[in-house]
C-alpha cells in the first residue's frame, strides 16, 4: 500500500494474470495503493508493454526489422491486415488474433519473420504466412465443430 515505486512491477504482475489491464483492476489498485485511477492509466499507457485490451488466443508478433524489412515484411503485413481485417495493434472480432509490429524479433536468418505464441515461422511470404493463420482458424472451427484438435 502506498508504495508507488512498485506500480511497473505490479502492472506487470497483473497483466501476466489476465493478459492486459482490465479496469476493474487498475480501479481497485488505485483505491488499495492511495493513487489516482489518473497516475495508473498513465503509467499503463506510458509503457509500450501494457495492453488494455485483451489479447486474441494467437498473439502474432510480425518483425519489422531491418532483415525481415528488405525481404517483404510490409507486403506480409498487408496481408494480415486484409485477411484479420485488422490494423497492427488491434484484435480480431473473432478474437482469436491480435496482430502487433515489433522493432526485432532475433531471428534476422529466418527473415521475414513472425512469431505466434512464442513460436517462430519463416522465412515467410504473405501466402506462407496467410497459410498459417488460416490453418489456426480452421483448426479452431473444427474445435467448434465437435471435432478434435491434435
Amino acid at each position: 500500500r502506498g508504495k508507488k515505486g512498485s506500480l511497473v512491477a505490479i502492472l506487470q504482475g497483473v497483466q501476466d494474470i489476465y493478459g492486459y489491464l482490465p479496469q476493474q483492476v487498475m480501479d481497485y489498485l488505485a483505491s488499495t495503493m492511495k493513487i489516482k485511477p489518473a497516475k495508473i492509466y498513465g503509467v499503463a499507457t506510458f509503457y509500450t508493454q501494457f495492453r488494455l485490451q485483451p489479447v486474441g488466443k494467437y498473439h502474432i508478433l510480425l518483425c519489422q526489422g531491418t532483415a525481415c524489412h528488405v525481404n517483404g515484411s510490409e507486403r506480409i503485413l498487408t496481408a494480415i491486415c486484409e485477411e484479420l481485417n485488422i490494423k497492427p495493434n488491434e484484435t480480431s472480432s473473432d478474437r482469436l488474433f491480435t496482430l502487433d509490429c515489433v522493432a526485432c524479433l532475433g531471428c534476422c536468418s529466418l527473415a521475414p519473420v513472425m512469431m505466434i505464441n512464442e513460436q517462430a515461422y519463416g522465412p515467410l511470404t504473405p501466402d506462407k504466412a496467410l497459410k498459417i493463420i488460416r490453418d489456426l482458424a480452421a483448426s479452431e472451427q473444427q474445435v467448434c465443430e465437435g471435432g478434435k484438435k491434435e
